[in-house]
């Protein structure tokens, strides 16, 4: 067959499609409608490369801190600047105090200059919460002026909360990792990408295909939109000479008309999309619209593949169908599905990713073809099995009522329609449950026990220096919900200097605390300001380096350094009267064995170098506890860091992959009902004159209305039970491959069947309204 055939049926297509009064615009706006959601979604997809890389270099740009331990010293280009980061009600604060030291000072990405000292520039969401009165507590906890905004190209993200403050004397507290002095921004010397995990490929390259499939699923089904009446229009066609493959031709250009139209509403729909985004904060991720750039390549291949596939799966629905001058055979009982074939599809998928199994373990590497192409086979698995299942159940429903009887009768008739609804959801659950178990499986791999006891200490705040830690416990402990603070600091004392060539070759820790303190660490039966104790019970190696040091009257040199450089030589001759007493694991779960010193006994110039912590004890009944314990911390040392305790932690790869699939499950989720709503009206407009007549014949709309319920209830019932049973078959292959264990995890697949079944639950109560308005005797007239 000729291209120039070709091209006159698919247009002769086109123009029906457009050429057919208010019935042909209405199919076309539907079809177009559905279309244009899966191609929204797709372009929002093929922009993620470029948001999640214009993020990393923005990100890369302002870094402030290059790790390079060389001393810089003040000239007229060297900026000091501290990390002043905090945290508000679960949402990250990015805190800098800046002091340029010279007219040269580099500038940070998206400012005009740097305020002065007691002023700050803030982001633009972070002077939204300021101004707002749940923003209270923060702006305690900043009290500096408002002069200005950080623009865009200083934030990673629309609702990044973040500020630079200026400040005075910062110089003293430089140690090369919180307080440092730079030249420039960014990292002159980026490290060299690691070799990726493989079981985090495996879950980035399965998340992606979980989330797009159902997209695909919905376009195939919505090109499809007006199938019954496009029947008729077919045989009217061969009634006036048109064969059987130019019919077939001229309905796939109907459809690829749709499609068209539909990449049109999808473009716009995404630029919709695209200028709202900067408005719209999901799982703790926000852009500017100005990231939101489909690859030009993946963008062109989308355009390309939507009308191709519109064409395709139009030729492809009606091979089977026998159009003739007088009707379409379909109106006929339709032959019974084949099985063999819809099997092979899973079996295939399965077959791939048998020789991946094991790949997951160290070393190992996954074959993306291999894995993609087999989640794709066992996912489209479920849009070949679903009609077949739909329809061999149906043929086998009894009778019931008037409604259960109209609804059996409609899916008899006609299954496929009803189960093309529901594919993008039993796709989309399927995904959802394999995923859930994949996660479930490997995140013991990715969590790990931080070992801090969370019911004796809930809070710590760190970093406090010279000497603050002992009055700063004082001030957290008269803060609302504090119940205990514990302040304890350390620093290092060795038998030579540090100074000299090589470490000490001997040393030996030294907590300082008051006696209060000193008993969380150690067994004391008496205690005074300016007693030395001798603990033990810990480290085997470190008791006998303690032996050593803790002779009367050696001298010991005290480890002045701040981490970047080294400090000037501080001798301590060892007191006599030392008391030996037993070390006990203290408020972070350490055993402090070495010296243990009261205030009093600290050298007057050691004092203030030594770095402390405090453990807190809270009320966590006490609304904002934390909040108010970050607000006195932050009076004290503004760069004082808070931290929360936690039992576990986990991976920040591994919990960026759940995020990013939370924020795509979300949007299509979005999709899907939003997709289901269009079918729904697009079916009932199609039976907008039978729904008329029955109920002229006496039939009551509630009988109608649970119809329309029961046609829906019954395909989704079929399709998430399916759905489940190819999920968890997935799940445990996925589980295999990365060498887990394999378990169901029963929560997450009755949670995600409950969502899928919720989302058609919601789209059927919003068909009602259109439905009785369907119902009018009008409906019955015609021309």
């Amino acid at each position: 067959m000729n291209v120039r055939q070709w091209s006159r049926d698919l247009a002769m297509g086109g123009r029906f499609a457009f050429a057919g009064g208010r019935e042909g615009w209405v199919r076309v706006l539907l079809t177009a409608v559905g279309v244009g959601l899966g191609v929204a979604l797709l372009l929002l997809t093929t922009a993620i490369p470029n948001a999640l890389a214009v993020r990393h270099d923005r990100d890369e740009a302002r870094l402030d801190y290059t790790y390079d331990q060389k001393h810089k010293p003040k000239a007229a280009d060297t900026l000091v600047i501290s990390d002043a980061n905090s945290n508000y009600h679960g949402s990250d604060i990015r805190g800098r105090l800046v002091e340029p030291e010279g007219p040269r000072a580099p500038l940070a990405p998206g400012l005009a200059k740097y305020p002065a000292p007691g002023d700050m520039v803030v982001s633009p969401a972070l002077k939204l919460l300021l101004d707002s009165a749940g923003g209270k507590l923060l702006r305690d906890r900043l009290p500096y002026r408002v002069v200005g905004t950080i623009g865009e190209p200083g934030l990673i993200g629309s609702h990044e909360l973040a500020y630079y403050a200026g400040a005075k004397n910062l110089a003293p507290r430089i140690d090369g990792w919180q307080t440092a002095r730079i030249t420039a921004f960014g990292n002159p010397h980026p490290s060299p990408p690691n070799k990726t995990d493989p079981v985090l490929i495996l879950l980035i390259l399965v998340v992606f295909v979980v989330l797009l499939m159902p997209v695909a699923v919905f376009i195939a089904a919505a090109v499809r939109f007006g199938g019954e009446r496009r029947d008729r229009r077919l045989a009217a066609l061969r009634l006036v000479g048109s064969d059987s493959r130019m019919t077939r031709r001229i309905a796939a250009g109907e459809a690829l008309a749709g499609s068209l139209v539909g990449l049109v509403f999808g473009t716009v729909f995404f630029l919709l999309g695209r200028h709202l985004a900067g408005s719209v904060e999901i799982l703790g991720i926000s852009v500017f619209p100005s990231y939101l750039n489909p690859t030009p390549a993946l963008a062109a291949l989308v355009a390309v593949t939507v009308p191709a596939a519109a064409v395709l799966v139009t030729l492809f629905a009606l091979r089977g169908v026998v159009i003739e001058p007088l009707g379409v055979v379909r109106t006929a009982k339709p032959s019974r599905r084949r099985l063999w074939w819809r099997l092979l599809l899973p079996l295939g998928g399965l077959a791939m990713l048998a020789p991946m199994i094991g790949q997951g373990r160290s070393n190992g590497e996954f074959n993306q073809y291999l894995v993609i192409g087999g989640v794709l086979l066992l996912l489209v698995g479920v849009t070949a099995l679903l009609p077949w299942v739909v329809e061999a159940v149906v043929a086998r429903l009894g009778t019931g009522n008037v409604a259960w009887q109209l609804a059996v009768r409609r899916l008899q008739l006609n299954s496929g329609s009803a189960a093309r609804m529901v594919n993008g959801i039993a796709v989309a659950v399927a995904g959802a449950v394999a995923l859930q178990m994949l996660f479930a499986g490997v995140e013991s791999d990715y969590t790990k026990v931080t070992g801090q006891n969370v019911e004796q200490t809930q809070m710590q705040v760190q970093n406090l220096r010279g000497g603050a830690f002992i009055s700063a416990a004082e001030k957290l402990s008269a803060t609302k919900g504090v119940r205990k603070a514990t302040a304890l600091g350390t620093v290092q004392v060795g038998d030579r200097s540090w100074n000299s060539k090589g470490a000490p070759g001997t040393s030996a820790s030294v907590t300082v605390g008051d006696c209060a303190a000193l008993r969380e660490v150690a067994r004391l039966t008496s205690c005074h300001d300016g007693d030395v104790f001798v603990a033990r019970g810990g480290d085997r190696g470190m008791d006998a380096d303690t032996a050593k040091l803790a002779r009367p009257g050696r001298k010991l040199y005290f480890d002045t350094g701040d981490g970047f450089s080294k400090g000037p030589d501080l001798v301590w001759p060892v007191p006599s009267g030392l008391k030996q007493v037993r070390a006990i694991k203290g408020p972070n779960e350490n055993v402090y064995s070495g010296f243990l010193m009261t205030p009093a006994a600290v050298p007057h110039r050691m004092t203030g170098l030594v770095s402390g912590q405090v453990y807190l004890s809270l009320d966590e009944s006490v609304p904002d506890v934390h909040e108010y314990v970050r607000n006195t911390a932050a009076r004290i040392d503004p760069l004082a860091d808070s931290i929360v305790w936690a039992a576990n932690e986990q991976s920040t790869k591994f919990t960026s992959i759940r995020t990013g699939l939370l924020v795509g499950a979300t949007c299509v989720l979005a999709l899907i009902g939003a997709s289901l709503l269009v079918s729904q009206l697009e079916q009932l407009r199609e039976r907008r004159r039978l729904l008329s007549a029955l109920v002229a014949f006496g039939t009551r709309r509630r009988t109608l209305s649970l119809s329309v319920l029961w046609q829906t209830a019954i395909p989704i019932a079929l399709g998430l039970l399916l759905a489940s049973t190819v999920g968890l078959t997935l799940g445990a292959v996925l589980l295999k491959m990365v060498g887990a264990t394999v378990g169901v995890d029963w929560a997450s697949v009755l949670t995600m069947s409950g969502i899928g079944a919720a989302v058609v639950l919601v789209v059927t109560l919003l068909s009602l309204p259109p439905l009785w308005r369907l119902m009018r005797p009008e409906g019955l007239r015609t021309e």
